[in-house]
């Protein structure tokens, strides 16, 4: 468990299921058409068996309260020349826009970079979604361009902007974030 100012990550585990599945259901209009979270029990059982494969990650972003107030989850993770992997996430309400995601990801950039030794993180993002661009710009991500059809989402195929920061780029990116050596 990594702690940070206002939040904790936490390894998803069967405990969390409940919690997440309500959450996930309060969740269903802010998360539209952007995102899937798990909303059955047989869901969140294929999520925790996909979070077991060594190419993935996942955190539960909690309050110091203990309530889940998102999901963050590294995945496809490459190792070798590439040390690359792709960015997912969402808020959960009621704690969507109050800044726990982008302390949450703050860390598990953290995370990324020096205990798993990763070097690039890309996210996509439906280019509609304003909030999302605007927390993962505010991180120091770039957008790298636009890729049409790129996600099948709510059961069409639906057009993301590619957004990246590098274990550099992370640690230049401001106050409280040292070298990274990857």
């Amino acid at each position: 468990m990594t702690r940070a100012r206002r939040v904790i990550l936490e390894v998803p585990s069967p405990t969390h299921e409940r919690e997440l599945i309500e959450a996930v259901a309060r969740s269903q209009q802010l998360h539209g058409d952007w995102a899937q979270p798990p909303r059955t029990a047989a869901e969140y059982a294929t999520y925790l068996q996909r979070l077991a494969r060594p190419e993935n990650l996942g955190f539960f972003v909690s309050t110091s309260d203990g309530h889940i107030a998102g999901v963050i989850n590294v995945t496809e993770i490459v190792r070798g020349a590439f040390l690359s992997a792709y960015l997912g996430y969402y808020a959960l309400v009621p704690h969507d826009g109050r800044g726990y995601m982008s302390e949450g990801i703050g860390l598990v950039l953290d995370t990324t970079f020096r205990e798993h030794g990763l070097h690039r993180l890309e996210a996509n993002i439906q280019p509609e979604n304003t909030r999302s661009k605007r927390l993962i710009e505010s991180l120091g991500f770039r957008r790298e361009g636009f890729s049409p059809r790129y996600l099948r989402l709510a059961g069409q195929w639906r057009d993301h902007e590619r957004w990246a920061i590098t274990a550099e780029e992370w640690a230049d990116g401001g106050p409280g974030r040292g070298e990274v050596t990857p």
